[in-house]
């Protein structure tokens, strides 16, 4: 660990002494802080405030490649980080220097004075304050946590906002049905604010038509203010504004054209003088490690020299599905699937569409995976089908070497994802 991120494990460790005895999905705590701070939530640059269960961070990453393709500077808040904490911030344009991450993560901290806080309100201030004092053109708001309660819910009138898929994830705390889910994310709806959102189930579509009519919200539906299709050589986007043909993106996936298309809507509402080429080079540019990445470090090179490593970062239902989706796109070559979990999730109906589609199955966890699922458990929600690792190195030992070449997926947990990335980095 480096001195840096010992001094932000120990901020972290600090306010982690601080988080609040009652249950309060109020903002109240939050709001009191940038008070404290001189609300710097009022004093960003034009902000779009993206929801969703899966797809919320491709959509960012298109979000701020389009803009950046149109020489736009940009703040990006997300979460979580996979390798450095660094990741969750950018301002204009780089992640946040660690000097500047330390002082303002301190500042904050000393601010609050030793209130009840929780952690994840600590650093969306400490984003807040950083992007208040650095100018820019555009705030990409990614949301943590469903979306009424969550810490970016702060900000009162972004430019436009985005709710991408929506799938059963969370449900201690988001509700136990889709309806109930789509009904916390349509929370980020403002009146006024045009939201664009992608294809949903129908029972989503309800909740999220009939919020918004509560709300005074303009919906931009992909199908009807919208659409995106794909062609032999490329994706054509069309709204009310025009036309747009587009390569296709830089994230596998049939699925990213949905996520695409919605960053094309929001950002076309928020800021409408990008123009076409921009639009064009950020989709096919975006970058977002750990969502369908094909890896070649030192991990990769552990395997057969022909053979192929991905990484996705999936972990949820709806995730489960968009990668079976596209492993039934990949011909010619077994798959061998390879999962970590983390706690609480629902890692059968995660592992139901993806099973029938690979050559083996293997369950892991690795040294330092937050909050990992015991390989035990994976195993039993597999149906026995899956077979112990019980560590990533140990399941390509035991991977099946002859016959044709191979594609390996290490899927699951974007914890497990993080960790990953470290060793093929090593």
């Amino acid at each position: 660990m480096s001195a840096v991120e010992g001094r932000i494990d120990g901020i972290v460790a600090r306010l982690h002494g601080l988080h609040p005895k009652l249950i309060d999905l109020t903002l109240d705590r939050l709001r009191v802080l940038l008070a404290k701070l001189g609300n710097p939530e009022r004093r960003l640059p034009p902000v779009i405030h993206v929801a969703g269960t899966n797809g919320k961070g491709s959509t960012c990453a298109f979000l701020r490649a389009m803009a950046e393709a149109a020489g736009l500077r940009v703040h990006v808040y997300t979460s979580p980080h996979l390798v450095r904490f660094n990741e969750r911030i950018r301002v204009a344009g780089e992640p946040v220097a660690d000097a500047d991450l330390i002082a303002t993560m301190e500042e904050v901290e000393r601010v609050n004075a030793g209130a009840p806080i929780t952690v994840f309100e600590v650093i969306t201030a400490a984003a807040f304050q950083l992007f208040a004092t650095v100018p820019a053109d555009l705030c990409v708001l990614e949301v943590g946590l469903g979306g009424r309660g969550d810490t970016t819910n702060v900000v009162d009138r972004p430019a436009a906002c985005a709710i991408t898929s929506i799938s059963l994830d969370h449900r201690e705390m988001l509700g136990p049905t889709l309806a109930a889910i789509a009904h916390e994310k349509s929370g980020i709806m403002k009146p006024g604010v045009p939201l664009a959102m992608g294809l949903q189930p129908g029972d989503v579509v309800e909740v999220l038509e009939r919020d918004a009519t509560a709300a005074g919200t303009r919906l931009f539906r992909r199908g009807q203010e919208w659409s995106i299709k794909a062609h032999a050589e490329g994706l054509r986007y069309a709204d009310a504004a025009g036309t747009i043909e587009l390569p296709f993106p830089s994230l596998a996936g049939a699925h990213q054209f949905d996520n695409a298309g919605i960053a094309i809507a929001a950002l076309r509402a928020a800021l409408p003088g990008i123009g076409p080429d921009a639009i064009a080079r950020g989709i096919a540019t975006a970058e977002w490690p750990a969502r369908m990445q094909r890896l070649t470090g030192r991990l990769a090179k552990s395997l057969p020299p022909d053979w192929e490593l991905w990484l996705d970062g999936g972990h949820n239902p709806g995730g489960g599905q968009a990668l079976a989706d596209h492993i039934a796109t990949w011909t010619g070559r077994p798959v061998h699937a390879i999962v970590g979990m983390k706690q609480a999730k629902d890692t059968a109906e995660f592992l139901r569409p993806i099973v029938p589609l690979v050559s083996s199955l293997w369950a892991i966890a690795e040294a330092g995976q937050h909050n990992a699922l015991p390989v035990e458990a994976i195993v039993a929600a597999s149906g026995g089908l899956a077979r112990p690792g019980p560590t990533v190195l140990d399941a390509f030992a035991k991977l099946p070497r002859e016959g044709k070449p191979a594609r390996v997926l290490i899927c699951g947990s974007l914890y497990l994802a993080g960790e990953i990335l470290k060793l093929d980095a090593a």
